[in-house]
């Protein structure tokens, strides 16, 4: 019999003892490796008996033994690259620990030779990073001769690839991975530029990470298949275990903004940055930075450039920490890490509580004396006075938001705050500006979607109305697939940007395109049920408000908050058109229909507004009865027409004829008592108006049948009635404004 026979039976013969007597079956193993020593499937079969018995000891000296004898055998790569997949995983079970415990019983100098062959015999680009890497975290002292290397690959390797997002397996394993075990090695001597080219791309990461949206919850970008070893025999489910252990491990980064702090600090030890203690805040950072600046115009020279580095560095960091936070609160459905159902977005507008308050009438004997109202606790005043001249000026910008409904809102603006301080800062020298600059051309944020949002809010915040409308424009050019798309608020998402268009329109005194724009968000809003009126607390805060177009307000992107912004926008734009010496009686009709919303918060100005009526001795709106179903202000009217209100000639109705022809069948009002009308559902003790006072001594039978009618209408949904305005007037809404 041949040699190699001899050898094929020998192992043949240890296979079949291994159940029945497993120490026959070594026993006959070592009498043929005795026998035939060059012979690789005699060790590999003794390696294979003691691994299945998961003996340690003995199976790293044979697996020590093949790797030295018979580096080029296939089966050994195969174990190696099971073993090395098994050091790489945070896999638990019984297996894969004797496996690392086999790695373990190898000598040191044998473990970082077969780490290093391993990497060499990788086909794959990731798997020999990951490969290396292990390398580097066994054996630290090889970081000195690999570590640059393998991140400049890892680098390279994106580059190749041509990936859009920094957010890719490549760069994730350079700055979560690498990176720390380069900077933190105290015998690497690396150039200020090469930190700076790293810090920069570890902070691209990270701010792409936390910033990426909902959509982005697959294995991250580069994640590839087919990694493994240069061995034609390996085995598929070897490979995958190292695939799935590598995307698994790929998906997350816990606390990213902390790992940025700790990167930083590090980087400005190495690069011995002025004042540098480690260990700060972000808004530390910012009031240390402010303080270098101060010191800029006196440097020169190397020490200025490396100032102006770490200011640019620490600044630029703090503004998108910070212009994360304050975005993720106002539009958290933009990222995946706060993209909760139910998630209201916000929308920073112009303050117009004032619109109702700000116009204070003075009694005057040549005016027209109004009805006595009856306050809440039975008092009776008489309202009027004229417009209040306060211009603001001067004044610091408040942002007006609703504690109740916001319950990080301090933190939040805390945000906002220190988003444009650094913004600021950052501008504040021709210096700092263009390397910031060109940062950003580098990480190509005019494509974040969430940084536009914020500096569009900066923008508005710093009263940059015509800077601001273009900012908007170009949210709205965004490609589709950046923008979020949330379905229980599509239509607002929509209509996001018309709202702050409009709203910077007004403040730029084109009401018509601030109108124009308000009607097209209306028309797509649902009115929703009406809700009782405010508080007296709501309405004392309101009327007691100083200020006049210096503040803004945070709205919750939903109908109900939206809807009447809408209106009081809207009343802001026709109210000055109203109240000029010239006569305007169209704008005039417009406000008072808009008046009725949160009544009775402009009551002051319809006083006004009844004035103006008197003194001009007449009205014209054919409007008004299709829209005004206040009670308060069908009495006011009723009032005008008699001797004692100065009969005034008011001519409100389009079409008299078919109003005398077609009267309302609800209550039967033309066989009524016009004076005993009620409003549906409340006790005639308390809601017997005298809409009537003189009103059936020679006036017409069409405006009384009309009155009458429309008193019928007062229990009708306010919000409905002003949504089927603005809907129905938009044309001669809009051509009613200059």
């Amino acid at each position: 019999m041949s040699a190699q026979g001899d050898c094929e039976f020998l192992v043949k013969r240890a296979r079949e003892l291994v159940t029945e007597d497993p120490w026959a079956a070594k026993a006959w193993l070592i009498t043929a490796r005795t026998l035939y020593p060059a012979d690789f499937n005699i060790q590999y079969e003794m390696y294979t008996i003691e691994r299945n018995a998961e003996r340690t000891a003995s199976a790293g000296r044979l697996l020590y033994d093949m790797f030295v004898n018979f580096p080029e055998q296939p089966a050994v790569w195969r174990e190696i690259s099971v073993i090395t997949a098994a050091l790489r995983s945070d896999c638990q079970d019984k297996h894969a620990q004797f496996l690392r415990g086999l790695f373990e019983t190898l000598p040191g100098r044998v473990q970082c030779e077969m780490l290093l062959k391993a990497t060499e015999q990788c086909f794959n680009t990731l798997e020999k990073a990951e490969m290396l890497l292990l390398l580097l975290r066994r054996f630290p002292e090889s970081v000195v001769q690999h570590g640059v290397s393998l991140g400049e690959t890892l680098l390279d390797a994106e580059s190749i690839e041509d990936l859009e997002s920094p957010v890719n397996c490549f760069r994730k394993l350079f700055v979560c991975d690498v990176l720390p075990l380069i900077i933190n090695n105290p015998d690497m001597r690396l150039p200020a530029s090469l930190l700076y080219k790293y810090m920069h791309k570890a902070a691209e990461f990270y701010i792409g990470y936390v910033t990426r949206g909902p959509s982005a919850d697959s294995p991250l970008q580069g994640s590839q298949e087919g990694v493994g070893l240069k061995s034609p025999g390996a085995p598929r489910g070897s490979q995958r275990y190292i695939i799935d252990g590598l995307t698994e491990k790929s998906s997350l980064v816990s606390e990213p903004w902390e790992r940025l702090l700790d990167i930083l600090a590090i980087v400005g030890a190495r690069c011995e940055w002025q004042g540098d203690k480690g260990s700060r805040s972000y808004v530390e950072i910012l009031q240390r930075m402010k303080e270098l600046c101060r010191y800029l115009p006196s440097l020169e020279g190397e020490t200025l450039s490396c100032c102006r580095s770490q200011v640019v560095t620490c600044t630029t960091l703090v503004l998108f920490h910070s212009a994360y936070l304050y975005v993720s609160a106002v539009q958290p459905m933009l990222f995946q890490a706060h993209s909760t159902p139910g998630a209201v977005p916000w929308i920073l507008l112009e303050d117009l509580s004032f619109v109702y308050s700000e116009a204070e009438l003075e009694r005057s004997s040549t005016k027209h004396v109004h009805k006595k109202r009856k306050l809440g606790d039975g008092r009776e005043k008489t309202m009027s006075s004229d417009d209040e001249d306060v211009s603001g000026k001067g004044r610091g910008r408040h942002i007006l938001v609703n504690k109740a409904e916001i319950p990080g809102w301090a933190d939040m603006l805390d945000s906002f705050r220190t988003a444009r301080e650094s913004w600021d800062l950052l501008h504040s020298h021709e210096a700092l500006e263009t390397e910031f600059n060109r940062i950003c051309a580098s990480w190509k944020t005019e494509k974040w979607l969430w940084l536009r949002i914020f500096l569009t809010d900066m923008i508005i915040y710093q009263g940059q109305y015509r800077k601001a409308l273009s900012s908007l424009h170009q949210l709205a050019s965004f490609q589709p697939s950046q923008q979020v798309q949330v379905p229980s608020q599509g239509s607002l998402e929509h209509h996001r940007a018309l709202i702050q268009l409009a709203s910077c329109h007004y403040a730029l005194g084109e009401y018509r395109l601030a109108c124009e724009k308000v009607l097209e968000v209306v028309s797509g809003l649902v009115p929703q049920a009406q809700t009782p009126g405010k508080t007296s607390e709501d309405v004392n805060r309101t009327r007691t408000k100083f200020r006049k177009g210096t503040d803004l307000r945070l709205l919750p992107c939903t109908s109900k908050a939206i809807m009447p912004f809408c209106l009081q926008l809207m009343l802001a734009c026709f109210k000055l058109r109203a109240f000029t010496e010239n006569r305007d009686d169209l704008a005039l009709g417009h406000v008072v229909v808009l008046l009725q919303h949160d009544w009775p918060q402009g009551e002051t100005l319809f006083l006004k507004a009844v004035d103006k009526i008197c003194q001009q001795g007449s009205f014209q709106y054919e409007n008004f009865f299709n829209y005004v179903t206040n009670i308060d202000m069908l009495e006011e009217f009723a009032y005008l027409r008699t001797t004692e209100g100065g009969k005034v000639q008011l001519e409100l109705l389009p079409n008299q004829g078919m109003l005398i022809k077609n009267p309302s069948p609800a209550l039967g009002l033309v066989s009524q008592d016009f004076n005993t009308l009620l409003l549906p559902g409340v006790q005639t003790s308390d809601r017997h108006h005298t809409v009537t006072r003189g009103i059936t001594k020679g006036v017409k039978e069409d405006f009384r049948l009309a009155m009458e009618r429309q008193v019928s209408r007062c229990g009708e949904n306010l919000l409905t009635v002003l949504h089927r305005f603005c809907i129905n007037e938009k044309i001669i809404l809009v051509q009613s404004l200059p």
